[in-house]
This record gives C-alpha cells, structure tokens and sequence, in this order.
C-alpha cells in the first residue's frame, strides 16, 4: 500500500482544511513546490495535490503552482480540484501529472469522464468518491447529490473508469481515524484499486488499511502536524506487506 502525501493549495499556498470546511483553515507551507520535494525526500512514492480554490470555483486557480510541483518533483503526480474540461484534464497530463482526479464532472457530465477515459486511458482517470453519510458531495464539497459512493461507483466503473477514491468529508483533517467500516464494504465489493483519504492519523491505522487491501492512504494533518513520521510509515507498512498476501481480486498496490 502507498503512502501519499496530501498537498491542498489555496491561494498558492499549502494549507489543511477541518472537515472541508473553507473557513476553517491553517496553513502549513507557503512555498508549496518546496513542500513537495520534502516529502519526495522523505520516501514518498507520489503526491496528491488538490486545487481547493478550483473545486470551489470550477476552474483550477492554482496550475502555476501545480506545474512548478510536476517540473521539480520525480515521483508521480495526481491532481483534482476543479478539473471540469478535457482541455484542462489534456493539459495536467501533458506537464506531467500522472493521474488526473474527478469529483464534480463525475456526477454531473459523466459523458466528459467516458471521454477523457478513451482519450488518455483508464490509469489516467481516479474518480473521487466524496462522501458525507451516504451522499456524494460536488463543487468543493460545498452541495450534496442523493447519490450514494457505492452508486456513484458503479455509474463510472460502467463508463471504464478503474480507480478511485473514497474520502469520509466528515472525519477528514480530523485526526480522528478513518471510516473503516465503509472503507471495508467499499473494498469487498469492488474488484478495483481503492485510494481513500480521511481521518489517518496514526501509524496503527495505515497499517489497518493495508491489511484491508486498500492500494493507497492519502495523509494530510497527520504528516503536517508530526502524528505520522512519513519515512518511518513508509517503513511499516512495507513490512506488513511483505508479510501478507493481497486479497484476491483486489487492488493492492
């Protein structure tokens, strides 16, 4: 299982949010390329980096900051916020991104999914599965639709989407733990890699989700605030999965 940094940019700096709630703020790093090669350093296999201004206004704010992180870092990239065109998903991939990360247009132009799926593969696409309760949050979390992660799954992996990510809004930047209960059914009954973010912040717990066969663990307080020792996680978790087997049909990474 991968360990994977959180870098959130608002205003172009690194900052965490409580729960995704805009107003309650506190920044970390005001040079975030600086920032993301630290964490390269320290192990990181890739960098999750969210656009929070572009996932509220629906169009990225922050891609200068964005590329300066591609151009100085080596490990891989993947990037959501505010990616609601092909034009834009087209123009992260081709400055380096790896992987490009769908919240909004998932639920609202599914046609645009498909289409960015066909254009530059499925290993390109992560679909952000947000939730509060059962709902799907879009738009910088900020609306909720009476869809259910589970359902939102299934509409995408319909239109040949092969990864995703699972985020619990309400334990996120909580430093509470992760939902695992519905990180577990979410695992059982899907055959694909499964990201998942929110309420990590013990070593214990990365080591639980590896167990669960989740591919990777976002971290984003903890990492920020010295609750996980990236290097030392990193480190664990190898060894737990060098002593377990992957779960069949999964996505263990």
């Amino acid at each position: 299982m991968e360990v994977i940094p959180a870098i959130d940019l608002r205003w172009g700096r690194a900052v965490r949010l409580y729960q995704g709630v805009y107003e309650k703020e506190e920044v970390f790093s005001e040079d975030p390329p600086a920032l993301a090669l630290h964490w390269q350093e320290m192990g990181a296999p890739r960098l999750h980096i969210v656009d929070l201004d572009g996932a509220a206004q629906g169009r990225m704010v922050n891609l200068g900051v964005i590329n300066g992180i591609v151009a100085l870092v080596d490990i891989p990239v993947q990037v959501g916020g505010g990616i609601r065109s092909l034009h834009i998903a087209g123009e992260l991939l081709a400055m380096g991104v790896q992987r490009v990360v769908l919240g909004t247009v998932a639920v609202e132009n599914p046609r645009l999914v498909q289409r960015l799926v066909s254009r530059f593969g499925a290993e390109a696409v992560v679909v952000a599965l947000d939730a509060r309760g059962q709902r799907i949050a879009i738009r910088g979390w900020r609306e909720e639709v009476p869809l259910s992660p589970w359902e939102l799954l299934q509409r995408m992996a319909d239109l040949g989407v092969r990864r995703f990510l699972y985020t619990d809004i309400l334990r996120d930047g909580t430093l509470t733990q992760p939902n695992f209960e519905g990180i577990a059914l979410m695992v059982e009954r899907s055959p694909f890699p499964l990201l998942v973010s929110g309420g990590i912040s013990t070593v214990e717990h990365l080591v639980r989700l590896a167990r669960m066969g989740v591919e990777g663990a976002i971290v984003g307080r903890a990492l920020y605030t010295g609750g996980i020792h990236l290097r030392e996680a990193l480190e664990v978790v190898r060894r737990v999965a060098s002593s377990s087997s992957p779960r069949s049909g999964g996505g263990v990474g």
